[in-house]
């Protein structure tokens, strides 16, 4: 008999995918077995740069990293932010559904656990919001996946050191160069003290990279050799081959 925990009895857990409540499975007690079967994976070649898949695969970097080279070594993202895990990414981002970071974590350890591990990190940093943000949210949604990696890789996870001191406009409604400009003074790294050579930076979805960027640009200056990150999911940029 499967032991099932008081708070799951009290508080069921429900599926990142479609949200309903998970019944008991042994696949993945994570997620309905119906919707691990539909997630939007990456697979085949990938971008050398940021991990999203390419069209062609005797392409290095996709269309996005060819046109706006990064300083980041190399990203790792999971999904597509393709429904149907949109829904749910939207609810753990927005509205309080912080227990899927349990699922995102797994995900992503499940993925690239065993190339983390030849990494080496010295630290994972959560992409940080703006106090305000937090403040009325109740959290930081990258921090829930980071924290979450940090006990699964035996790595520090540093919460504080990154910093948002700008509450920056909403990106999705800005073009590339306007994403770059709106976030270049909006993070300050405050790491004094802290040894860190190779750092895994956590955000739950990577669109145009800038955010990652701006924060690679701060940690650099900052003396971080080599910047990585990892994402739940990654959206296809100019390479959306959906529909060829």
């Amino acid at each position: 008999m499967n032991f099932v925990p008081a708070i799951n009895l009290l508080y069921p857990r429900r599926c990142p995918v479609c949200q309903e409540i998970v019944t008991p499975n042994r696949e993945n007690p994570l997620i309905c077995p119906e919707c691990s079967r539909q997630l939007p994976y990456i697979t085949g070649a990938r971008c050398m740069k940021c991990g999203k898949g390419l069209w062609k695969e005797e392409q290095e970097y996709c269309s996005d990293c060819q046109r706006i080279p990064k300083h980041y070594v190399q990203g790792f993202p999971v999904f597509y932010y393709a429904e149907p895990l949109k829904k749910g990414v939207t609810a753990f981002k927005y509205h309080n559904r912080r227990e899927y970071a349990d699922f995102y974590s797994e995900a992503i350890w499940n993925r690239y656990g065993m190339e983390f591990s030849g990494i080496h990190f010295d630290g994972i940093l959560p992409i940080p919001i703006h106090r305000h943000k937090q403040q009325i949210r109740g959290y930081n949604q990258a921090e829930l996946i980071a924290r979450r990696l940090s006990r699964k890789m035996q790595v520090p996870c540093y919460n504080r050191q990154l910093t948002r001191n700008v509450d920056t406009l909403p990106q999705k409604e800005l073009n590339d160069k306007e994403r770059l400009r709106n976030l270049k003074k909006a993070f300050h790294f405050a790491g004094k003290g802290v040894k860190l050579d190779k750092v895994l930076l956590v955000d739950d979805i990577y669109t145009t990279g800038a955010t990652i960027e701006a924060c690679t640009e701060i940690l650099h200056q900052a003396g971080v050799a080599q910047v990585y990150f990892t994402s739940i999911c990654i959206g296809k940029g100019m390479d959306d081959f959906s529909s060829r």
